[in-house]
């Protein structure tokens, strides 16, 4: 695991009730820094996890709701805001569309995705550079390999991670010299997305990988933390989480 010693920043965590959300702030919670996880309104994980980690003598405090007014609670909350990740984000279903039925990817499904995955954390980032620019900060958004041409779980999935992906390099021009923005792709992840998934999905998916593995949340919660904490010549960069996946 990367090291490094956080105390006195704070940082914002969007979809951090779970999964790489849920790493990510353990993560950084755990190298010192406060931190704010954002949660659906009525998911009740954030505060019971954001609880859990206070009572392990970490600083985390809970924040729900979406974009600008969350971004402006949690600033309040933190006094500061150093990191933000844009890790909210949906597939929108339970179970990969295949690309030729295109019928089921009527305009609710798109917008319900492009909303999630893409206007989300262009608002969240937008709501936050003041913020960012004044601790000299960094950002990290959560896209996938179905942005950068692996199938993902819909024709609609992939197009919104490409163009988060190109929302990182216009963020990365539009925020420096003082913000640094970059991006994380990963693979299959173990997670609760995938959780109800077949076994076999999951072997297969497994298998493709050069690791013969699936990436766990803190796989991809230790990316985005050497992005955050280090990295300090590195902006409007893509890095690839995947086991060799898109090399399978």
């Amino acid at each position: 695991m990367i090291t490094a010693d956080l105390r006195g920043k704070a940082a914002l965590v969007t979809g951090g009730a779970s999964g790489i959300g849920l790493a990510t702030v353990e993560q950084l919670a755990r190298a010192g820094a406060r931190v704010a996880l954002n949660h659906l309104v009525i998911d009740p994980r954030g505060p019971e996890q954001a609880r859990r980690l206070r009572e392990e003598g970490l600083e985390a405090v809970a924040v729900a709701g979406e974009a600008e007014a969350m971004v402006r609670r949690a600033i309040g909350e933190l006094g500061r805001l150093d990191f933000l990740v844009n890790n909210a984000g949906t597939a929108a279903t339970d179970r990969p569309i295949p690309p030729a039925e295109l019928d089921r990817l009527d305009e609710a499904f798109w917008k319900t995705i492009l909303e999630t995955n893409l206007l989300g954390a262009f608002r969240c980032a937008h709501a936050a550079a003041r913020a960012l620019r004044e601790a000299g900060g960094a950002v990290v958004n959560i896209a996938s390999v179905a942005g950068l041409g692996r199938q993902g779980s819909s024709i609609a999935y992939g197009a919104s991670k490409a163009a988060l992906i190109e929302l990182t390099r216009g963020l990365a021009r539009a925020l420096a010299p003082e913000v640094r923005v970059n991006a994380v792709a990963p693979g299959h992840v173990d997670s609760p997305w995938t959780a109800n998934w077949p076994p076999a999905w999951k072997e297969e998916a497994a298998q493709k990988a050069l690791l013969k593995r699936r990436c766990q949340p803190e796989d991809i919660a230790e990316a985005i933390f050497w992005l955050l904490a280090g990295a300090r010549m590195v902006t409007g960069q893509v890095l690839v989480v995947d086991g060799g996946l898109m090399l399978g």
